[in-house]
Order: structure tokens, then sequence, then C-alpha cells
């Protein structure tokens, strides 16, 4: 299948979580987490749009100071998600800076906190000096963001505290037949991101202009083809409990990629337990039970620094079972 979204993890599996995924020919990105994002280009964030953040533990949400920095003069806003109590960290954030000689700058920040059946939406603008703005609460449903290309769904999960787990999803993928465009004697341009962009919009009356020559809809839709989307998955900081186990199989479900965290082995599940997270095994099950394609286990403890083998293969074995 070919992929829409080109995922990379940020740091190595006992660093700070992160996930950066591309929007492929769509010039945006999409981030799960704020932990250190050094790896990032000044190129890659300013191209990031939304923001998953799963809780403000410190290893997942360091980095936000940083994307601050970059997007100070950003031109469209940057929307930031994450679990109940995440504007007042937000707020904090941003209070521990003086605003002084901003006015001008044009970054909105638009902050939306999740819980199990709200949205909570806050501003924060440069042109007021990040003073929060809020911008009214409406009902969750599962689903983040819904647009034509793709959607974004979270699940709340406990972690002691709110966690969020994010699930990305292409509503299906559009493939360019070369061998109809060449006999058509069409070329490849930026009016095939224009097609594609009709088809999801079901915008039949449209026109496209090819080599100076224009093309009614009906006349170039059959050089597309239509297949499945892809999926991928973002799981961290759970604990192993029947609930959240529940909720994650039923959110990362038939995903192609499932990032989830293997932090313990079954051998310290004890251990799992009193800090609120997946054991490797847990891990591989929940991938085998939700039917995914790929499993990458992330986030490993610093105990198994140099055993990191081991969790893979605990994760890999009950995946594969």
């Amino acid at each position: 299948m070919k992929t829409s979204f080109h995922a990379r993890l940020l740091n190595g599996p006992f660093d700070d979580p992160g996930l950066y995924v591309r929007l492929l020919r769509e010039g945006r990105s999409l981030l799960f987490d704020l932990g250190y994002t050094t790896g990032l280009s000044a190129r890659d964030v300013l191209k990031t749009t939304n923001i998953f953040v799963s809780h403000t533990h410190v290893d997942h949400f360091i980095g936000f100071d940083s994307i601050l920095r970059v997007c100070l003069k950003k031109e469209n806003p940057l929307k930031l998600y994450g679990p109940e109590g995440f504007i007042d960290c937000v707020k904090g954030k941003l209070r521990g800076y003086t605003w002084n000689l901003i006015g001008d700058y044009p970054l909105t920040i638009e902050v939306s906190e999740v819980t199990e059946k709200s949205i909570r939406r806050t501003n924060f603008k440069a042109q007021n000096s990040f003073i929060p703005e809020e911008s009214g609460t409406e009902p969750f449903d599962g689903v983040l963001i819904k647009d034509t290309f793709f959607n974004v769904s979270a699940a709340v999960l406990d972690h002691q505290i709110p966690c969020l787990a994010f699930s990305l999803e292409e509503d299906y993928h559009i493939n360019i037949d070369k061998s109809k465009l060449s006999k058509l004697n069409l070329t490849v341009g930026a009016w095939l991101g224009e097609l594609k962009l009709a088809i999801r919009e079901n915008k039949s009356d449209s026109i496209f202009t090819v080599k100076e020559k224009t093309y009614a809809f009906s006349e170039v839709k059959d050089i597309a083809g239509i297949t499945k989307g892809q999926k991928i998955s973002y799981v961290v900081d759970v604990a192993g409990s029947e609930n959240n186990r529940n909720k994650i199989v039923e959110l990362v479900k038939n995903s192609d990629v499932l990032y989830i965290e293997t932090f313990f082995l079954d051998e310290d599940r004890k251990r799992a337990r009193e800090r609120y997270h997946l054991t490797a095994k847990e891990a591989g099950s929940i991938a085998r039970e939700a039917c995914v394609g790929k499993l990458v286990p992330v986030h490993f403890s610093p105990r198994y620094t140099n055993n990191s083998e081991k969790l893979i293969r605990e994760a890999e074995v009950e995946f594969r079972k």
C-alpha cells in the first residue's frame, strides 16, 4: 500500500517520546507528544499544524518551549490537544516569559483540553501577550479532527492522571494510475492534487488545466483509484488495567502501525502496576487483539538500558502468538 503518512520517532526508546508525522504532498505535519524536539529542523516545526500531547509529565511536554520559540512568527494557528488540566499547563508555560514586545507577532495558539465527555477550547494570542481567551466547550465523541484527508481520534486513559492515546486515519487512499495518465496524454503536476481534493470533497463540477488545456472532472476522474486508507496509532504511559486495555483495542483496531510503550518486562509487572505503565507482554497482547499490522515498541524504562532486546522480543513474541 502506498502511504500518505511518513512517521518517524524523534528520539530513541530510552529518551523522551515523540512521533513526527509528515502528510505527504500536503505540505503539513502532525506531532504526537513534546519530549525533546531538538531532532526537528525549523522547517519541520513550521510545517507542524497540530500537536497532540498525551499528558504533561516532563518527558512528554518539555519540548513545548523550543516549538514556541520557532513558531512565534508563524502566520497560521498552532493547534494543541491535551488531557484534563492541559490549558492551565500551557498557560503556566507561557506565563514563565515576559511578552511586552510581541504585539505585532501573528501567532495564535489554539488549545483544546479533552475529557471523557467534552472538549474545552482556549486561545492564546501573541498580540494579546498570550492572555488566555476562552472560546467555548463542546461535546467529545472520540474524534478530535475530521479533515477531508484524515481523522484523529483519542481515548482518555488512566496513568493515575488522565492520559490520551491517539489514532490517525486516512479516510481512503487515492492512487494515480500512470498508465491511464499516459493514455490520455496527461502529465504529472499540481493539478493531480487538485483532482484528489475534488474527489475527497465530491466536487464533480471541477475543471482542471493541464498543458494549457482544460478537462472536466468526468474526463479525468478514472485515472484515480481508491484503496483502503492508512492508519497509525500512538499509545504511551498507561496502566495495564482492563478498562484501559478495552479502550486501547477499540481505538487502535486494524492500525497499519501501532507505536506503543513497552516500559517494563512482564517479570516486573508489579512495578508496572505501581507506576501505571504497560509491560511489553501487555503491549504485544493488545496489538494482537487489535489486529494491527506492525508493532513498534517505544518508551522503555531506563532499568533495561543494557537489555532492550528483551523488551522488544517479549512484545513481539506475544504479538505473533
